[in-house]
């Protein structure tokens, strides 16, 4: 057999026991996530990617610039107000308290990085975010938090694209993580947090 033919052949085994390893590991991935969870996690859990470059930024901040026209267009298909009573699953916040809460959430989130901006690895504060979703203005209609998150969104966008790598370095401490978070770690969490909702109020008005 020719050297030629020997690179070929070890070349095709190679990409046969690739193929089979990843289909080892979705069988076990699939495994792993049970159907309730879909409900749960309808875009999976939380991955942080394995390094944060240029690209994987601007994807990200791409990410959080969109997610007020994701909502808007998601909430569009609510048509009675018997579908904001609607959850993701048993339990779970309702399609109001979600909508209510990606603003709430999202507000904390750019004070957070206003502050890591603009002092050196400072301490946030904490909240109770199920606390959050009882307080009485969370029985406003839902437009306002849809309109209170594009401005939000306007501002954190504009930050981001505004920063640079060095910035996005700067750390915060949680004291209920007990570790410090860097900026560009807190973008990845924000940017699957928004999408993770949004897929939730689709499943929950999907699911009646």
């Amino acid at each position: 057999m020719s050297k030629k033919k020997e690179v070929l052949k070890k070349e095709a085994k190679e990409t046969v026991l690739l193929k089979k390893e990843k289909a080892v590991k979705k069988e076990k991935v699939a495994k792993a996530v049970p159907a309730a969870d879909a409900n749960i996690y309808p875009i999976g859990k939380l991955l942080l990617p394995a390094t944060y470059s240029e690209a994987v930024i601007n994807k990200l901040i791409q990410d959080i610039h969109v997610l007020p026209e994701q909502l808007k267009a998601v909430s569009k298909k609510i048509n009675k107000k018997k579908k904001l009573t609607y959850s993701y699953r048993e339990g779970g916040w309702n399609v109001e308290q979600i909508i209510h809460h990606i603003a709430d959430s999202h507000m904390n989130a750019l004070v957070r990085f206003k502050l890591t901006l603009t002092e050196n690895n400072p301490t946030v504060k904490p909240y109770d975010e199920n606390l959050w979703a009882e307080t009485v203005d969370n029985q406003l209609p839902v437009k306002n938090s849809i309109r209170l998150l594009k401005a939000i969104h306007a501002k954190w966008t504009i930050l981001l694209e505004n920063m640079d790598k060095n910035d996005f370095k700067r750390t915060y401490f949680h004291p209920e993580m007990n570790r410090t978070v860097s900026l560009e770690e807190m973008l990845a969490v924000y940017a699957w947090h928004g999408k993770h909702h949004v897929a939730q109020i689709a499943v929950a008005l999907k699911n009646g």
